[in-house]
C-alpha cells in the first residue's frame, strides 16, 4: 500500500491524454455504481448527463472509502493508512492533479458544481469510526457526529450536483434527510449489525432502558423496542424538518433526494407500523414497492408538512 494511491483507487494511466483520462475515469465511476447495486441508482440515473456523471463520482469516493472502512481482511493500521492516502488523494484533487481515476472523475464536478473540501474529509472520519470499530453504544454526540459524517456530509456533496442552491435552506434540508436516512438504516439493521460485533445505539438511551450495551445481547432486551421508539421519534422529526425546508426548494430539483427519501420513509413507516417490540426482526422492501414509491416521488411526490 503507498500513500499516493489510496487502497480501491485505481492509478490513472500515464499513456493516455486528459480526454481519455476522463473517459476512463468516468466509465470507472459508472462502473462502480452499477456493481454495487445500490438504491441511490435510481436517482441519479434521472439527474442529466453531466450531473449523472458528478454523482457517479461523488458515489464511487464514497464507496471506496466505505469498502477500506469494512476491509476485515486488512489490519486497523492499514485501513488507517489506506484513508490517510484519501486525504492526500482528495489534496490532489483540489490542487488540480489527481491520481486515481475516482479523483480525476470527481475533477470536473468539484470545479462546475463548487464542492466543498471538507465534506470529503468529513466522509472519511466517518470510515475512521467504522475502520477503528466496531461501534459499540457510542454516546449520543458522537452517534449524531457519525450521522453527520455518514450520511450528511454525503448529502452536502450530492446537493450542488442536483442543481440545488447552495445556501442555508438546501443545507438544513441534506442534513435532516441524512439523519434521517442514516437512522432508519441503524434501526432497520440491528441484528445484522449485532452479528457484526456493532451497536450503534447511543449509550444514554441503551442506559436509560437498561438495553445491555452488548451487541450479543442487545436483541431481544426487554427495554429495546422503547430505545427504538425514542429514536424513531426522532427519525420522524428529522423527515418533517426536511420536508419544511422542502418548502422553500425547487422539488424538480429534489427528485433524486426525494427518491431516497420515498424508499427510506417506506422503511421506517414499516418500522412503525410493525411495532417496536419487533426491532431486529428482518425487515425488507421488494423491487416493485421501490419501484411504485420511486415512481410517486418523482412524479407527485407528498410534499405536505406533517405537525
Amino acid at each position: 500500500m503507498t500513500t499516493s494511491i489510496p487502497q480501491g483507487g485505481q492509478p490513472l494511466s500515464d499513456e493516455q491524454d486528459q480526454s481519455e483520462r476522463k473517459a476512463a475515469a468516468r466509465q470507472h465511476a459508472y462502473e462502480t455504481v452499477e456493481r454495487s447495486g445500490t438504491s441511490f441508482a435510481s436517482g441519479m440515473k434521472i439527474l442529466p448527463e453531466e450531473r449523472r456523471n458528478g454523482m457517479y463520482a461523488v458515489y464511487a469516493f464514497c464507496r471506496e472509502v466505505d469498502d477500506i472502512a469494512d476491509d476485515e481482511g486488512i489490519s486497523v493500521a492499514d485501513r488507517q493508512k489506506g484513508l490517510d492516502a484519501w486525504r492526500v488523494e482528495i489534496d490532489n484533487l483540489f490542487e488540480g492533479k489527481p491520481q486515481t481515476l475516482t479523483g480525476m472523475a470527481l475533477l470536473d464536478p468539484v470545479r462546475t458544481y463548487n464542492l466543498a473540501k471538507e465534506e470529503f474529509l468529513l466522509v472519511i472520519e466517518g470510515m475512521e469510526m467504522d475502520a477503528h470499530g466496531p461501534v459499540i453504544a457510542p454516546t449520543m454526540d458522537r452517534f449524531l457526529a457519525y450521522t453527520r459524517r455518514a450520511a450528511g456530509a454525503v448529502g452536502m456533496l450530492s446537493m450542488p450536483v442536483f442543481g440545488a442552491p447552495q445556501n442555508k435552506t438546501a443545507d438544513e434540508f441534506a442534513l435532516a434527510l441524512g439523519d434521517a436516512l442514516q437512522i432508519t438504516n441503524i434501526l432497520r439493521d440491528i441484528a445484522e449489525d449485532a452479528e457484526l460485533g456493532r451497536l450503534y445505539l447511543p449509550r444514554e438511551l441503551l442506559e436509560k432502558y437498561n438495553v445491555p450495551l452488548d451487541p450479543k445481547h442487545v436483541i431481544g432486551a426487554e427495554g429495546l423496542p422503547m430505545v427504538g421508539k425514542e429514536l424513531g421519534n426522532l427519525v420522524r422529526e428529522k423527515f418533517r424538518q426536511a420536508r419544511v425546508n422542502l418548502q422553500s426548494l425547487d422539488w424538480r430539483v429534489m427528485r433524486p433526494a426525494l427518491l431516497m427519501m420515498g424508499i427510506y420513509e417506506g422503511y421506517f413507516k414499516k418500522l412503525e407500523a410493525r411495532g417496536w417490540d419487533r426491532i431486529g426482526e428482518p425487515l425488507t422492501m421488494s423491487k416493485v414497492e421501490k419501484i411504485l414509491i420511486s415512481l410517486r416521488y418523482a412524479i407527485a411526490p407528498p410534499l405536505n408538512v406533517e405537525r
